[in-house]
C-alpha cells in the first residue's frame, strides 16, 4: 500500500494541523512533463466542488475511529486542504496509542466519489 510520509502525534493530541495537497497523478502540473513517479509533476485536483473527509482507522483493523471535515484552502485550484485530529465538538480522535492509517475521500456535488489512492499513516505514542 503506498502512504504518504509518516505523521507523528500524541494520544488525546487535536493537533498538529496537517496540509495536504491533492494531486492528479494522470496530468502533469503547469509547466512540467508528467512523471508517475514524481508527485511533484503532477497537477493539483480543483477541490472547489467537493467536500473532502478523512477517514481513520486503527492499522489492521476495518471498523472506522473518526470522520473528520478538512478545510479547503484558497484558491481552490490548488489541491490545498487542512485538518486537525479532532471531531465536530473539539476532541481528539487518536483515543489509543498504536498505528492509524487514514483515507481522503472527495464527494463532488454532483454525488461523485474520489478516493486519494495514497493513504495516511500516523503513529500515535501515548502520553505522559
Amino acid at each position: 500500500m503506498a502512504y504518504y510520509d509518516t505523521i507523528y502525534a500524541v494520544k488525546g493530541d487535536t493537533l498538529p494541523e496537517v496540509q495536504l495537497t491533492l494531486r492528479d497523478s494522470n496530468t502533469a502540473a503547469s509547466g512540467q512533463t508528467l512523471d508517475e513517479d514524481d508527485e511533484t509533476t503532477w497537477a493539483p485536483l480543483d477541490i472547489t466542488n467537493a467536500t473532502i473527509l478523512v477517514k481513520l482507522r486503527v492499522l489492521g483493523e476495518d471498523t472506522l475511529k473518526a470522520t473528520i471535515t478538512a478545510t479547503k484552502v484558497s484558491p481552490n485550484t490548488d489541491g490545498k486542504v487542512l485538518f486537525r485530529f479532532a471531531d465536530s465538538l473539539g476532541a481528539s480522535v487518536l483515543t489509543e496509542e498504536g498505528i492509524y492509517e487514514g483515507e481522503v475521500e472527495l464527494t463532488y456535488t454532483d454525488g461523485n466519489i474520489h478516493s486519494v489512492y495514497d493513504m495516511l499513516r500516523i503513529n500515535v505514542r501515548d502520553d505522559f
